[in-house]
This record gives structure tokens, sequence and C-alpha cells, in this order.
């Protein structure tokens, strides 16, 4: 079973003596000296929700700028809440506060920002028409992070400039759009729509192929590269509890996700070593082992056990008063455990 491992002493010797964690910009520079150290990213979801978090917003973003050793910053998506316009203005504002991150950014968009924008609240868009604009306004240098510039490898050529990947210190980072609301297959009823259209169809199938791929991808690089861990981001929460009871009685509920565990659980279990998977979705901070001997979702999904697999779901919404400071370990860390993490306080 994984456990969280405390924080490396190499780590604590840079915070005391105030020196920065080695720059991300070394990521893929397996044999660079600064690639055997431990270093520290930052992650937050659903983010900022409402007028009041809007304008803090700003102020969250300069609490985790004064973070020093972060190498890198991630956004599991959701740059709204549900029931607010998806218009343009509001992307090119969150886009002006992304770019004032002075960390490399990585950001994978939620549903609130196209999947939900059917509805009348929200503007009653097309969703793809939303998630293009999204691609357009977030995604317009694909293979470099928004803030500080971070090269990653996107998957531009299928489409999804959005889906990338990255290593760091023989982990392997790969941040798939994976949605809420089953992945996108529910229906638009905001525009009409009683039942998924050909075009919705065709986008989930597009674009759940693409997400198979890069996990696939990850993995098999990973043990190519003998990497220690494998770190995936998504922004659906998969193993949302609140979802357990309807998705027990009604396992389709949840079909949008089935493949995409499916493929998780067999890398996984192939892996010599531990998987995180790191989610939003769901607004309550949780750790544990979703596909552990015994889960119900082994159940619900069809699938074995994959014990090796350790999630982390950051706070969102009313919830979100701080970051997750996911550690690294060195390579020369005792111990089986990888990735160590605590919540950070915003400031008030």
């Amino acid at each position: 079973m994984l456990v969280k491992t405390a924080v490396t002493a190499v780590v604590a010797l840079l915070s005391l003596t105030g020196i920065a964690a080695p720059s991300a910009a070394s990521a893929h520079a397996s044999d660079d000296p600064s690639s055997q150290q431990a270093f520290s990213f930052g992650v937050i979801g659903d983010i900022p929700y409402g007028d009041a978090e809007i304008a803090k917003f700003p102020s969250r973003i300069q609490d985790i700028n004064a973070d020093r050793g972060l190498d890198f910053v991630a956004h599991v998506g959701d740059i709204k809440n549900g029931s607010s316009v998806c218009s343009d203005e509001y992307f090119a504002y969150i886009r002006s506060e992304f770019d004032s991150f002075e960390h490399p950014l990585v950001y994978t968009p939620g549903d609130n920002e196209w999947v939900d924008c059917h509805r009348g609240n929200n503007g009653a868009y097309n969703p793809l028409e939303r998630l293009d604009k999204l691609r357009e306004v977030f995604f317009d240098a694909p293979g470099k992070t928004l803030g500080r510039t971070m090269p990653v490898t996107s998957q531009e050529a299928l489409g999804l400039p959005e889906n990338v990947r990255f290593t760091r210190n023989r982990v392997a980072f790969s941040v798939v759009n994976v949605q809420g609301s089953n992945n996108s297959l529910l229906p638009w009823t905001g525009i009409g729509e009683t039942a998924v259209t050909p075009e919705q169809q065709a986008e989930v199938d597009h674009r759940t192929k693409a997400v198979l791929e890069q996990v696939r991808d990850t993995f098999s690089d990973a043990t190519r590269r003998n990497d220690r861990a494998v770190v995936l981001m998504t922004q659906a929460d998969m193993f949302d509890p609140s979802l357990l009871d309807a998705a027990t009685a009604n396992p389709d509920s949840v079909s949008g996700f089935r493949e995409i565990v499916r493929t998780i659980t067999e890398e996984t279990n192939r892996f010599d070593g531990p998987v995180y998977l790191i989610n939003g979705d769901s607004h309550v901070y949780a750790e544990n082992q979703p596909l552990a001997e015994g889960s119900p979702w082994l159940t619900i999904y069809g699938q074995q056990a994959a014990d090796d697999l350790q999630r982390i779901t950051v706070d969102g919404s009313a919830n979100a008063t701080n970051y997750v400071r996911f550690t690294v370990a060195a390579n020369s860390a005792p111990g089986p455990g990888v990735l160590s993490w605590e919540k950070v306080p915003f400031r008030p």
C-alpha cells in the first residue's frame, strides 16, 4: 500500500537556506545534475468560483508566486462556477490572470468552461464552440506552458493542445482533458437537445482516443526510461464519492470514464512504481486508493484492483482556500514513496 513519505532532507535544506528548487527548464535533461534533486509543484482546481473568489484570485496567484520553491503549478480545470456565463470576456480575464503566474502553469480545461456552457445561465452556447474558444485563448502556443515558459509535449497534431506531458527527475507527468458530466456525455438540454448529438459523440470519441493514446505513451516512455513514478492529472473525478450510489445503481452513469479507468488500471499494474492521479471536480480534498482491493468502484467499472494507484483530489469552489504543495523526493531518498504533499493555506 502506498504511504505518504516525509519531505526529504534536501527540500528541508533548500527551504531553510532560501534556495529555490532547480528550474523546470531542465525537465527533459535526465543527465543534468539538477534532475537528480528533490523538487516541488503546486496544484489548484475549481477556482475561482463566483464574484467573491474572482476578486480574490489575483491575491491567490500572488500567494503561489511567493512560494519560490515550486518548479511549476497545475490548474486542473474549472475556472468558473457552473452557473455563470462562459463569455469571451471572462476567458480573456482569466488568461490575463494566468499570465501573472511567475511559475510555469499547466492548465487543463474543466467542464464548467465548455461542457456545461449549454445551460441558459451560462449563455446557452454550443459546448464545442466554447472548447474551440478555450483552445484559442489558452493554448495559442502549443508545446509551452502558460506563466513562465516550460517546454511540454502536446497533442497539438491531434487537435488537443491542452493534453501535455513532460518529465522531471525520473517522474513522468501527463495532463489530459477528461471531463465531468460523464466525460461530456450528458445531453445539451440548454440548447434544446434531449440526447447526445452526433457532433457531441464524435468529440467525445476523438478526445477519449487521444487521452488513451497519451496515457499509454506516458507509461511506455516511463518504463523505457526507468522512471520512478507516473503522475496523471485530470479535471474529472472519476471516483467522486457523491456519485457512488448512482453509479452503483447504474454503472452506465459513468460510462464515459470506463475506457480511461480500464487503461489506467492496466498501465498501473504493468508499471513498476507508484502512480498518482490528481484531480479536481468534486471540490472536497481527498486522498485514497480508489481501485484498491474491495473498492466498490471495481465492480462499477468492471476492473481488477490497482493497489498502486493513489488519488489526490484538491479542494475547490468554497473549499478552495489552499493549494496543494507536492514534493518529489530526490533519487537517493529512502522508502517506496516518491511524492509527499500538504495543503498550504491562502492568506485570508
